[in-house]
């Protein structure tokens, strides 16, 4: 207190009056008891404004001094005037200095309190004004009185912006008061949350299925959207928002967005309810079939690609598959994603319609012409053709015909003469060829090609260049158990059976005769159907007029048994002890290894 009583101004006494007349001293003393008996510390005292400083204001209480009043403590501190009543406190009979203390500021909050103590219980609900954060919670101003919100009972949810509460009016449901501390406690979320549970009761009471509500967005899940009913929540299952496709709730709602649903269904017994929103709107699959009739042709949207095809959407709510195999007619496509992608718009044909399982097969080439219609009319079987090798697999090449026309020449129809064990010992990538028709299939869209029927057949005439008992001259390609094979011109080869390599017995070939090594031997056996040709090098060592065929030449030479063509010596060679499968047109395994394409 700025102000004390010894800067106050003694009340004035009486003057003294003649000896009858005057007070005596015990009824003074009565009259000062009586006036003592009216002052009680702790206790609201109303007073009079005598003096108003820069400071503050003294005032009179009815005692023997005055006291002072800081201007803080004043609402108006310019508006006090001389004689203004106000109630002060009296938290002091006398200081050290003889004077009484008072406070205006503690007689307010004293009659707030009070007030407040009469008026609200423990449970009961008030209105209060937010008036900032501190920590734990934020104080909100009760009729004068300050209260305590704990930040976890702000709102129902997580107040994730407090500062949004303050300087506004709510109501609040009163958890605690202790009268010693002068302290309440207050809740926001118990009050939302019991007015909450009240409007589910009514709520509960009133929806039926079928009926039309609006709410807003509360959160938003993998699963669907959580709609505020202003009551309960609804869940509105991610299927129920469209008839087509939703990859996720968030494509189409957003949290606080108002939204109106229907009941699909209600639990009271857990309280809860099921929304839908696609029903507000009719089944696009209910006259599909009438829509979107087989052979017609339609234009939509790629919406999803999976390995085997992609997803159409026709319309919202309508989706038809493209398979791999129906995107292209020439094109082997492993996955969608190769051709298409999502948001491409595409013109498609439709294949078939599902009307209970909602299911359309669509198909793309169909929107073409298909290249393999009329192939036999293009390509006859027997017409010569020239192409591009495009693709190598382990058993033939593909060559490009035309765009989109590829024809399959396997290893065993590349040549006359020699065993290919795979194309890129005859051929590579790019190599323009000239080839022959053999088989057309449009059905399984197969074109089988053979390069050695377009040429000539050497061993057709190998009876006029070669006769038995000629002399030849040869370069040794092959060694085997049972004798060597010796190239007399590219791609014929001969048998020299080991029994006539020498006149000396040979136990191995490999230590008489080495591979690429130069020998002169002699005809003494042509076989032109088996393609067979065989060799004597003892009777090349002999006279041409001595010369005569007998049976030990013949020896191991016999056809059909001993007499083995190049493709046999392969096997005995490296002991594999089978023969290798030939391929003719027509036969299974052309038809079982077409169409298995690699970049080999």
């Amino acid at each position: 207190m700025t102000e004390t009583a010894a800067t106050s101004t003694p009340k004035s006494q009486p003057a003294p009056a003649d000896t009858e007349s005057a007070m005596s001293f015990d009824e003074m003393a009565q009259m000062y008891d009586e006036t003592l008996k009216n002052f009680t510390e702790g206790s609201i005292v109303k007073g009079n404004v005598l003096e108003v400083r820069s400071n503050g204001a003294l005032i009179d209480i009815g005692y023997k001094s005055e006291g002072f009043v800081p201007a803080e403590e004043f609402d108006d501190f310019e508006a006090v005037e001389p004689q203004t009543e106000v109630d002060v406190l009296l938290e002091g009979i006398e200081n050290e200095d003889g004077n009484i203390v008072i406070s205006k500021k503690k007689a307010d909050i004293k009659r707030q309190w009070d007030n407040v103590l009469a008026n609200y219980k423990e449970g009961g609900v008030v209105e209060g004004v937010v008036k900032g954060r501190v920590r734990g919670g934020m104080i909100i101003d009760v009729d004068g009185v300050d209260a305590f919100l704990p930040g976890s009972q702000i709102d129902i949810g997580p107040a994730h912006d407090p500062s949004a509460f303050i300087n506004n009016s709510y109501e609040f449901k009163i958890l605690k008061i202790n009268e010693d501390r002068k302290n309440i406690v207050v809740s926001r979320r118990e009050l939302l949350e019991e007015r909450r549970r009240e409007r589910r009761r009514n709520l509960l009471n009133e929806i039926q299925v079928g009926q039309y509500r609006t709410g807003s967005i509360k959160n938003i899940t993998d699963f669907g959207v959580f709609v505020d009913l202003d009551g309960m929540d609804g869940l509105l299952h991610i299927t129920d928002m469209s008839w087509g496709r939703v990859s996720h709730p968030s494509e189409m709602v957003s949290v606080g967005q108002p939204l109106e649903v229907v009941i699909l269904d209600i639990n009271k017994e857990r309280e809860r309810v099921s929304l839908g929103l696609k029903q507000k709107s009719a089944n696009p699959w209910d006259d599909i079939d009438t829509k979107y009739p087989v052979g017609s042709r339609l234009r939509g949207k790629v919406v999803n690609l999976v390995t085997y095809g992609a997803f159409v959407e026709l319309e919202e709510g309508v989706e038809g598959l493209v398979h791999v195999s129906e995107i292209s007619w020439t094109k082997r496509i492993a996955r969608a994603s190769d051709i298409l992608n999502v948001g491409d718009m595409v013109d498609v044909v439709v294949l078939g319609v599902n009307k209970e399982d909602q299911k359309i097969a669509l198909g793309i080439r169909q929107t073409e012409e298909n290249p393999w219609d009329g192939v036999r009319d293009r390509y006859p079987v027997g017409s010569r053709v020239s192409g591009v090798v495009r693709n190598f697999t382990p058993y033939g090449a593909f060559v490009e015909l035309q765009d989109g026309i590829d024809g399959m020449i396997h290893v065993s129809d590349m040549s006359w003469t020699r065993k290919v064990n795979h194309p890129s010992e005859v051929l590579k990538k790019g190599d323009t060829v000239d080839a022959m028709i053999i088989e057309v299939d449009p059905d399984n869209q197969r074109i089988s090609l053979g390069m050695k029927q377009a040429q000539d057949d050497p061993w057709s005439t190998i009876g006029s260049r070669y006769k038995v008992g000629q002399k030849v001259t040869g370069k040794v390609s092959k060694l085997a158990s049972f004798g060597v094979f010796v190239e007399i011109e590219e791609g014929i080869d001969g048998l020299v059976h080991i029994s006539q390599i020498s006149d000396q017995h040979v136990e191995k070939v490999k230590d008489v005769l080495n591979v690429g090594q130069q020998v002169e031997a002699r005809i003494v056996r042509i076989d032109p159907d088996e393609r067979k040709i065989g060799l004597s090098i003892k009777a090349a060592l002999v006279d041409d007029e001595d010369f005569q065929i007998d049976d030990e030449m013949l020896e191991g030479l016999t056809a059909g048994e001993d007499m083995v063509d190049l493709a046999g010596a392969f096997d005995a060679a490296f002991n594999t002890g089978e023969k290798s499968e030939e391929w003719h047109p027509g036969e299974r395994r052309r038809k079982k290894d077409y169409g298995n394409q690699d970049d080999s």
